[in-house]
Parts: structure tokens; C-alpha cells; sequence
């Protein structure tokens, strides 16, 4: 008696990338900003909420990104020795 497994064909897909959105607080380098990631973090004893923050480094090739202003990012391969995201879109400008 013999089974066949049904034969499995692989196909190349984008692997899963984290999506974030930020405030620009620098925008000084060449092709690079500064982003700024808050998120409310409660106290494990007293229950308060308070607010810890992260910055990031983002590739950002045409210099689209201005500070004050809201944007996306997308995680991606190393550019650098700080760089693992790059600019998707701008969410909200500083200008409105």
C-alpha cells in the first residue's frame, strides 16, 4: 500500500513587517530622520499610566519628512548600524 502526500509548492512572500507611526524631532542628516514612539505603560504597583518613549533612526531617501510631523514607518533590512526602518508616508504635517 502506498500514500502520496499531496506535493506542497512554496511560494515567495513579503515576510510580515511592523508598521509604526512617530513624531520627527530631527531631521539633520542626509537621507535620515529622527522619530520619536511614545506609548502608556501602567505601573505595575500603583496602576498610574505614564508615558515611556523610544527613538529611531529612518531611512528616508527623498527628505520628505519634516520635524513636528507624523509618519509612518516600515521595518526593514539594516541600512546601517542604526537603521532598520524606512519612510512610508506622511500621517499628519506640522504645517496644519
Amino acid at each position: 500500500m502506498t500514500t502520496s502526500s499531496p506535493t506542497t509548492t512554496t511560494t515567495k512572500t513579503e515576510a510580515h513587517r511592523r508598521r509604526l507611526e512617530g513624531v520627527v524631532v530631527s531631521a539633520n542628516m542626509a537621507k535620515t530622520v529622527v522619530i520619536r514612539i511614545d506609548r502608556s505603560v501602567m505601573h505595575p504597583k500603583y496602576g498610574k499610566y505614564y508615558t515611556v518613549s523610544k527613538k529611531l533612526k529612518v531611512h528616508d531617501e527623498e527628505g520628505k519628512a519634516h520635524v513636528g510631523d507624523v509618519i509612518e514607518i516600515e521595518e526593514t533590512r539594516p541600512l546601517s548600524r542604526e537603521k532598520r526602518f524606512r519612510y512610508l508616508s506622511t500621517v499628519k504635517s506640522s504645517n496644519a
